[in-house]
C-alpha cells in the first residue's frame, strides 16, 4: 500500500481532490449541506442534481417505496433466478417496455451491471449446450465520448464475467469519433468481416457535454448491415428529451420498429437514478430470446434482485412521467431558458440538453470557482477538473424557477469577473 499512500498525498497536495459535501436534508432544489473537512453546515440553491423532473420527493413516489417496504421487505435477499423475483419486477419491466416501444425488459441493480451483462449475453452467450457451436467472431464500435459503464463492458468483453479464460470467439471493439457517423461508416467498412456480429453502442445524451448522439445518421449506416445491433444508453434521454420525454428514438420522431424495419436491432438501456427517482438499470429489447440470456448473466445472479423500495420508486415515477408529460415540457423549456441567459452573459455553454457544461477560461480553476460560487452566493454546481476537459457542470429540472436560474447567472458572472482578469492588450 505504500505507492497508495505516496499517491493521495501528492494528488491531495497538487489540489485535484473533490470538496465533498454530506446532504442533510432537501426541500425541493434547496438542500442543507456539511462540508466534510471543517463540519460547516449551510442551505445552498443545488444544479447539480440528477432528478431531472423532481420526482424524488413527489409525495406519491415515496408513497409507494414505503408500501413496497411494507408489503416485502427492505431486501429481496436473492437473486431473481433463484427466490428474488417479485411482482413489482414484472410490472416494472411492463412500464418500461411500454414507455421504450420495445417488449422484453430486464433489470439490474445499475447500468455497469446491465452493460456487461449486455456483452455477456450478447458475445457469449450463457452456457455450454449440446450440439450448438458458436463461432461467430464480434465487432463493437463504440462513440469515443461514452459513459464509463460503456467503457468498462466493452474493454472486458473479451472474456464471459466469472472466467479467466474465455473460449468463445474473439470480441474486437474499435471507437469512433464522437457522434461522427461518417467516422462510425468507415470504422465499418474497414473492421467488418463478412460473417461478424456487429454491435454499435452509444450513449443517447452524452453526459458529460450534453449533446445527443445523431441516432437517424447512424441508422443510415447500420442499415447497410442487416441484423446489427444498435445500442442507446439513454441514461440522461428518459424523462428528458422527446415530447413526452421517452427519449433518443421521440426525440428524432420514429420508433425503435423502424429500426427494425431498415434491419437494425435496437437495444434500449433505461436507468432510473435521472428521471426515476430510484436507483438500478434496465435494458429493453424486441428479441424475446435476448432477455433469457441477460436474466442469468453472471451479474444478474451473482447478486440479489432490485429491492422493493426501488423498484416501486422507479415504477410510480415512470407512471407519473406517463401521466404528467407537461413535467417534461417544463424541464425542456427550462434548459432553453437557461442557456439563453448563459449565452446573453457571454458563457460558452456546449451541448443542447439540461445536461449544461459550461467552459470557462483556462486561467480559472473549476474547482476553485464552484468553491467561490457557493461560499459567495450559496450555489452549489459541479466543478469537473479530473474526468473530462475542464468545466462547471450545471443540471437544471422541471423544479428550478426562473429567478433561481437568473440568480444563478447572475453569480456565474460575478464570480467570474472575481476570478478572472483578462489581459487587456495595447
Amino acid at each position: 500500500m505504500k505507492i497508495v499512500k505516496e499517491y493521495v498525498q501528492r494528488w491531495y497536495e497538487s489540489g485535484l481532490d473533490p470538496d465533498e459535501y454530506i446532504c442533510l436534508q432537501k426541500q425541493g432544489n434547496l438542500v442543507e449541506i456539511e462540508e466534510a473537512t471543517t463540519g460547516d453546515r449551510r442551505t445552498v440553491l443545488t444544479f447539480c442534481t440528477n432528478d431531472v423532473l423532481g420526482l424524488v420527493q413527489e409525495e406519491a413516489v415515496k408513497q409507494a417505496a414505503i408500501d413496497a417496504i411494507l408489503k416485502y421487505g427492505t431486501s429481496n435477499s436473492s437473486c431473481s433466478v433463484l427466490s428474488g423475483r417479485i411482482d413489482l419486477h414484472q410490472q416494472l419491466e411492463d412500464e418500461i417496455s411500454a414507455f421504450k416501444h420495445l417488449p422484453h425488459t430486464q433489470l439490474f441493480m445499475n447500468a455497469w451491471m446491465a452493460m456487461q451483462a449486455l456483452m455477456d449475453a450478447f458475445c457469449h452467450l450463457a452456457i455450454p449446450v449440446p450440439g450448438f457451436q458458436h463461432t461467430q467472431e464480434t465487432l463493437i464500435l463504440t462513440d469515443v465520448l461514452n459513459h464509463g459503464c460503456i467503457v468498462s463492458a466493452i474493454v472486458n468483453a473479451g472474456t464471459r464475467s466469472g472466467k479467466v479464460f474465455g473460449h468463445s470467439p474473439r470480441v474486437r471493439v474499435k471507437a469512433y469519433r464522437h457522434c461522427d457517423t461518417e467516422d462510425l461508416a468507415r470504422k465499418l467498412h474497414r473492421y467488418a468481416r463478412p460473417n461478424d456480429r456487429i454491435m454499435v453502442i452509444s450513449d443517447a445524451v452524452f453526459s458529460m457535454d450534453g449533446d445527443i448522439a445523431p441516432l437517424p445518421q447512424m441508422l443510415d449506416v447500420l442499415h447497410n448491415y442487416e441484423g446489427s445491433v444498435l445500442v442507446m444508453d439513454e441514461a440522461h434521454a428518459s424523462g428528458s428529451i422527446g415530447a413526452t420525454g421517452r427519449g433518443i428514438y421521440e426525440h428524432f420522431g420514429i420508433l425503435p420498429s423502424d429500426a427494425i424495419a431498415r434491419g437494425v436491432v435496437p437495444l434500449i438501456m433505461t436507468t432510473f437514478s435521472k428521471f426515476a427517482a430510484s436507483a438500478g438499470a434496465a435494458i429493453s429489447t424486441h428479441v424475446a430470446e435476448l432477455k433469457p440470456l441477460l436474466n442469468v448473466s453472471p451479474t444478474s445472479i451473482g447478486t440479489i434482485s432490485l429491492p422493493p423500495p426501488l423498484t416501486a420508486a422507479a415504477l410510480e415515477s415512470i407512471r407519473q412521467v406517463r401521466k404528467h408529460p407537461e413535467q417534461v415540457k417544463k424541464l425542456q423549456e427550462n434548459t432553453r431558458y437557461l442557456r439563453s441567459c448563459l449565452a446573453d452573459r457571454g458563457f460558452v455553454a456546449i451541448g443542447e440538453t439540461n445536461v449544461v457544461p459550461v467552459v470557462l477560461p483556462s486561467e480559472i480553476n473549476p474547482k476553485m470557482f464552484a468553491r467561490q460560487i457557493m461560499e459567495d452566493h450559496g450555489i452549489w454546481v459541479s466543478p469537473i477538473w479530473f474526468i473530462a476537459k475542464p468545466r462547471i457542470r450545471i443540471t437544471v429540472n422541471a423544479l428550478h424557477t426562473r429567478e433561481e436560474m437568473e440568480r444563478l447567472v447572475t453569480a456565474m458572472v460575478a464570480t467570474r469577473n472575481l476570478l478572472y482578469k483578462p489581459t487587456i492588450s495595447a
